[in-house]
């Protein structure tokens, strides 16, 4: 589970920024809570909040950045640039950031990374024993000898290929392809989003829905959840048929793909079948939606969306954001981070769960939880006093 995450120099970020899920013992309950296996108290769901062009997207972008590396960037060709963007005032400084999680037998990692587009200058992996953090392995770039000094403590590279690792690949991405056993398991995290390097993916129902559809298709189970809640969802819907179509490309070869129909029920009873092109594009999203959804709440993990709340109706929140809520529907405690423009999330979630964003006249981007601003109340009416201008985060029209 995701404790906390840092950063500094990140495209509109300059200063350090933290997002974190830890709760004290004073934030009440809401239902999007629980113990990790460690026993902390964490929140399941944590938004982003601001005006158009503040940040939201990039607040949510190291984190992504940040599994990539770890996962996959012992992939990237070895002479390709690090895909990071510094703030454009700072061009020469390095992007910094550090990220804490918890795993399911209660131990704490901390990575940290420092690098720029060129090269990593700094990497290192921690676990927590005895309250207190050990090294797991430090990776530093020495100028003076243009190498990486590199120790360990049973992590499991040898040495003489840890020393060799790319200046633009992970330690940890490039021993999982040596088969090790703690950099397979940590680069092993489940994860779904809709953001890529250049931010989110925008939404093509031509490719969407297909993909959805072929998803839904290989799981019964997850396809029957998504059925139920759409047909809950006030949509018109009274059942959801995904059909198997097949398309002739001008080489002749037959590519088939899955694609789903709504099923919708007249005034005299009978059933009508429309393809979901001519659905409603709330229709199509909340559709699309659940399939990254569902698979992060059947297993545990975490969603990462952008614009969460993309062509669907304000009231969709809460039935959304409670099926993270519940251990019927979330039973591997899974974890949520969105932005949003629907200002209803500040009636939903508590100030420990809302992060606002803003951006000042030098185009530097601020984030802060909503409790640490002073005086705010856990009974003030928030989303009136965030309309109003209170806590900052809104358009200056």
């Amino acid at each position: 589970m995701l404790h906390r995450y840092a950063f500094s120099n990140f495209q509109s970020f300059r200063d350090v920024t933290e997002v974190s899920l830890l709760l004290n013992g004073k934030v009440p309950a809401t239902g999007w809570e629980a113990r990790s296996p460690g026993g902390e108290r964490l929140s399941l769901v944590s938004a982003a909040v601001g005006a158009n062009g503040s940040g939201k997207t990039a607040l949510i972008k190291p984190l992504l950045f940040a599994i990539w590396f770890i996962r996959s960037s012992f992939q990237r060709p070895a002479d390709a640039p690090i895909p990071v963007m510094p703030h454009f005032a700072a061009p020469d400084q390095p992007t910094e950031l550090e990220v804490e999680a918890e795993d399911k037998d209660g131990l704490l990692w901390r990575y940290v990374l420092r690098l720029t587009p060129q090269r990593v200058l700094h990497e290192a992996l921690y676990q927590r024993k005895r309250e207190r953090f050990s090294y797991v392995f430090v990776r530093d770039w020495s100028e003076a000898d243009q190498a990486y000094d590199v120790k360990q403590q049973d992590f499991g590279l040898a040495a003489a290929e840890a020393r060799k690792v790319r200046p633009n690949a992970s330690l940890i991405a490039t021993a999982a392809q040596y088969g090790v056993p703690l950099a397979r398991q940590l680069a092993d995290i489940h994860l779904q989003t809709n953001v890529v390097s250049s931010g989110r993916m925008g939404f093509r129902a031509e490719n969407d829905l297909p993909v959805a559809a072929g998803h839904f298709s290989t799981n019964a189970l997850q396809q029957a959840q998504m059925m139920r809640l759409l047909k809950a969802w006030d949509l018109g819907l009274s059942g959801v048929e995904l059909r198997e179509l097949s398309q002739q490309r001008p080489d002749g070869e037959i590519d088939r793909y899955w694609f789903p129909f709504g099923v919708h029920t007249d005034r005299a009873g009978a059933a009508r079948v429309l393809s979901f092109l001519e659905e409603s594009s709330g229709t199509q999203s909340a559709f699309v939606l659940l399939s990254r959804l569902l698979p992060v709440l059947a297993q545990g993990g975490l969603a990462v969306i952008d614009e969460f709340e993309a062509d669907l109706h304000p009231h969709m929140l809460e039935p959304l954001l409670d099926l993270f809520a519940h251990p019927e529907t979330n039973p591997h405690q899974a974890q949520l981070l969105f932005t949003c423009h629907a200002s209803e999330v500040l009636n939903l979630l508590h100030k420990s769960q809302v992060m606002l964003v803003e951006k000042n006249d030098a185009c530097e981007s601020a984030a802060f939880r909503m409790d640490s601003i002073k005086g705010i109340r856990n009974d003030d009416n928030f989303y009136a006093k965030y309309m109003a201008g209170a806590y900052g985060a809104v358009p200056q029209l």
